[in-house]
């Protein structure tokens, strides 16, 4: 089902937002996703990509992704609605908890972008602004892409990822490096504004991929994860793209939110 524009799966049941990661479209993003909670419990999935992100043509940041979001689901009428985000989804699903409470019935952050650390954030604000410059140089843009292909190649074959997983993992790897440094930008300012005691206790998970116990990403997802007092789940051997490499775990989580 089409409602203005916006791509609503299932006829009736509970509202899931997806929320993918970096600048990348929601299409094909969390494979088998979208399928299984249609399939169970009957969930009404939304796929839609916010300004600045796949294949929207408007211009849009991290810091108007709220505003944004919370007219979608007030013009659609589904909420609340659970959202699921990854990396840089995750800290938009956090910044619409915190905003927008009201709108959200629960919360599953994969491997979210830590909001909540503002020096994190400039870092991958800092590293992707370079990136960015370099793919702007010819010979340097096809060395890059061509480097990021065979990287996600050689991961698929290595973790024995689901083809459909392998396939969404060689798409991502194929990005757009300035759209992404637009999407990012800004980014620390927002994490500056982010207070861990404003954001609500509701249902929630906050999935981390599988690091030392000391890293600063961990130690913000925990942060993350006692402000919302949520569950803090690792898989051994997960990575940021934990939606691929343990994909039926994820459904699993989020199914256990939708139905909380």
């Amino acid at each position: 089902m089409e409602i203005d524009g916006v791509r609503v799966h299932g006829e009736s049941g509970p509202p899931v937002l997806l929320l993918p990661g970096g600048a990348e479209s929601c299409d094909g993003f969390f494979p088998g996703l979208v399928e299984g909670l249609v399939a169970d419990p009957g969930a009404r999935v939304v796929v839609h990509d916010r300004p600045g992100t796949g294949t929207s043509t408007v211009d849009g940041s991290v810091a108007g992704a709220v505003a944004h979001l919370a007219s979608l689901v007030e013009r659609l009428a589904l909420g609340p609605v659970v959202a699921v985000g990854q990396s840089l989804g995750g800290a938009v699903g956090v910044l619409l908890a915190r905003d927008r409470p009201d709108l959200l019935a629960g919360l599953v952050l994969l491997d979210p972008t830590p909001i909540n650390d503002a020096r994190v954030c400039a870092s991958i604000e800092r590293m992707t602004a370079v990136l960015a410059k370099l793919s702007a140089v010819p010979g340097l843009r096809r060395v890059l892409a061509e480097a990021l292909r065979r990287s996600a190649r050689r991961t698929a074959r290595r973790r024995d990822l689901r083809p459909d997983c392998a396939a969404a993992l060689e798409r991502t790897a194929d990005l757009d490096i300035p759209t992404l440094a637009r999407a990012v930008r800004g980014l620390t300012d927002v994490a500056r504004t982010v207070r861990e005691p404003d954001l609500p206790r509701l249902p929630s998970v906050v999935v981390t991929a599988d690091r030392k116990p000391d890293h600063a990403v961990h130690r913000a997802h925990e942060r993350l994860a006692t402000a919302f007092g949520a569950r803090l789940v690792s898989w051994p051997g997960a990575t940021h793209s934990v939606h691929l490499d343990h994909p039926g775990e994820v459904l699993a989580t989020v199914r256990g939110i939708v139905g909380s």
